[in-house]
């Protein structure tokens, strides 16, 4: 032990300043029995001042009142449990349980461990060493050989007390069983009385512990300044990390060990058959060597080990009050935990909202502002090239590819041997444009016409006979002596006779013709009168209607 560490102790430890007080003999006396002997864990404030306030007349008020003399602790019983509580001391636990208005007490550990010091300075009538040699060496064993990755010494382990337990079996059978004397006995049975106390007062450390954790997980939240992905991983590892901690697995295995009840049976009918031994008894207090104390009388004897009795039958059930206090625990601070989670998101969503109000806010302010600006001139404003940037990567860009040329050599032309069908070749459909220029003309050059006619009149006098193509070349005709003029507003149907698909025939052979039907804007042909350019659309008078044409001219005789 170090120096400076036993002098950071004596500053910060609260068992510490809880031995050194001047009410300690109060503090340990009221809080060590109310919260140790009696195993309270939780305790509303109006009891526990009623309770103060008669442990203290009892100690020190009826014999200040009969001496006239002043007492030893003048203060109000609330006045004293206001300085317990005072984080200044830390030696009781306030805290409102949900649903209620009125704080409840708890002891610290500090009480727990201040109780247990000032105890283990009484002296013993009687010290046992052997049962503790005995623990001892069964925990080395239990540590050698549960950590044995070895098989054959696991075995050959195995078969020692396989040995062991046949030879003490011959024992019991040849009638020689060893049974414990009562030192032994004594022993045993002060090694359990002090291991059961000890348990019992840990669950207190275990769930300070579970709190100080809790709390560095809230610090950390309180400053965090990262993502809320990150942070929520960061609550679940820290939840994981204190139920997957070594205090965290001992405290879950030995509660579902509490929670078996066999095991429950089994404890409360082995404390009974131990207690009924005669070498049974409680421990003779003894004053410390050199210092005069008490004669303890049979009576107190006799009262102390029933009461020490009643104490160990009942210590299993106060493990499980204890062990279901720690587990409450731990689920309050999981609900707490996720209510402040929840506090920090509707903070953080109402700061959303606030700021989307403030940006409405400010976009009618600024409407307002326009709408003046617009009545007395040009409105307050920016051009804007794009609602949006239009980036485009060079990256994006498909690199140059050649298109690959593809040379036709005629000069060694070899007649194949294959024999196949050449028809294809040879049906190919020829349109001649003159033929359809001359058709045109001829009816421009009518006596009495008007001078222009639509084609779709014009293929009702000459249908056609090579079905679309033919009809895609009407539209492409340039001629010197007329103009094709295309209206997009108004539409013509055209009709003409083609070939029928692959199928059914009649019943002579030949094939149904199949009337096909296109719809294109109107195109007319108007002929072009004498001063008129090539290019431009006929002149027209202007008293003549819209509709007219100019009286045709003599056409010339190619």
């Amino acid at each position: 032990m170090q120096h400076d560490d036993v002098d950071s102790l004596r500053r910060s430890s609260a068992a510490w300043r809880l031995l050194r007080a001047d009410t300690a003999p109060l503090v340990l006396s009221f809080l060590g029995t109310l919260f140790v002997e009696d195993n309270v864990r939780a305790i509303p404030e109006s009891e526990l001042v009623a309770r103060l306030d008669d442990h203290l007349w009892a100690v020190d008020g009826r014999a200040a009142r009969a001496s006239g003399t002043e007492p030893r602790y003048p203060r109000a019983p609330q006045a004293y449990v206001d300085h317990w509580t005072h984080p200044d001391q830390g030696w009781l636990r306030a805290w409102y349980p949900p649903g209620s208005a009125e704080p409840h007490y708890d002891a610290t550990p500090a009480v727990e461990q201040a109780v247990r010091w000032v105890a283990s300075l009484r002296g013993r009538g009687f010290v046992g060493t052997e049962s503790r040699l005995n623990t001892v060496f069964e925990l080395l064993r239990q540590l050698a050989v549960g950590t044995q990755t070895d098989p054959a010494e696991r075995l050959r382990e195995l078969e020692e007390r396989r040995a062991a337990i046949d030879d003490e079996i011959a024992q019991v059978r040849a009638g020689r069983v060893a049974v414990l004397d009562a030192a032994a006995q004594r022993d045993r049975y002060q090694q359990l009385t002090q291991t059961a106390a000890d348990l019992l007062s840990d669950f207190r450390e275990v769930e300070a512990n579970f709190r100080s954790l809790d709390r560095e997980l809230r610090e950390r939240i309180t400053g965090w300044d990262g993502a809320k992905g990150e942070l929520l991983e960061e609550v679940v590892r820290s939840r994981t990390a204190i139920a997957e901690s070594d205090q965290g697995r001992s405290f879950h295995a030995f509660y579902d060990f509490l929670l078996d009840r066999r095991r429950q049976e089994e404890f409360a009918a082995l404390v009974d058959r131990v207690q009924s031994l005669d070498a049974i008894a409680p421990d003779v207090v003894r004053p410390a060597p050199g210092t005069p104390g008490p004669v303890v009388d049979a009576a107190a004897q006799a009262a102390a080990r029933e009461q020490e009795h009643r104490r160990l039958r009942r210590v299993h059930y106060d493990w499980l009050d204890a062990g279901e206090r720690t587990q409450a625990t731990v689920r309050t601070l999981s609900e707490q935990l996720r209510r402040f989670l929840d506090d920090q998101v509707w903070l953080e969503n109402r700061r959303v909202m606030d700021i989307l109000r403030g940006v409405e806010a400010k976009a009618l302010a600024a409407r307002d502002v326009a709408r003046a600006a617009g009545r007395a001139g040009a409105p307050p404003g920016m051009p804007v090239d794009a609602v949006a940037p239009e980036v485009v990567l060079p990256t994006e860009r498909p690199l140059f590819t050649p298109r690959p040329t593809a040379r036709l050599d005629s000069d060694h032309v070899e007649v194949g041997d294959d024999d196949f069908e050449v028809d294809a070749l040879y049906d190919q459909v020829h349109v001649d444009p003159e033929r359809l220029a001359r058709t045109v003309r001829a009816t421009l050059s009518r006596p009495g016409g008007p001078g222009e006619v639509a084609l779709a009149d014009l293929l009702a006098e000459a249908p056609l006979e090579h079905g679309l193509a033919e009809l895609v070349t009407y539209l492409s005709l340039e001629d010197p002596r007329f103009v094709v003029v295309h209206d997009d507003e108004r539409t013509d149907e055209v009709r003409w006779e083609g070939e029928a698909p692959a199928g059914p025939v009649a019943e002579d052979g030949a094939p149904d013709p199949v009337v096909r039907v296109a719809r294109l804007p109107r195109v007319t042909y108007a002929r072009r009168t004498s001063g008129s350019p090539p290019g431009e659309p006929p002149a027209r008078h202007p008293d003549a209607r819209p509709d007219a044409v100019p009286d045709p001219s003599p056409e010339e005789t190619p």
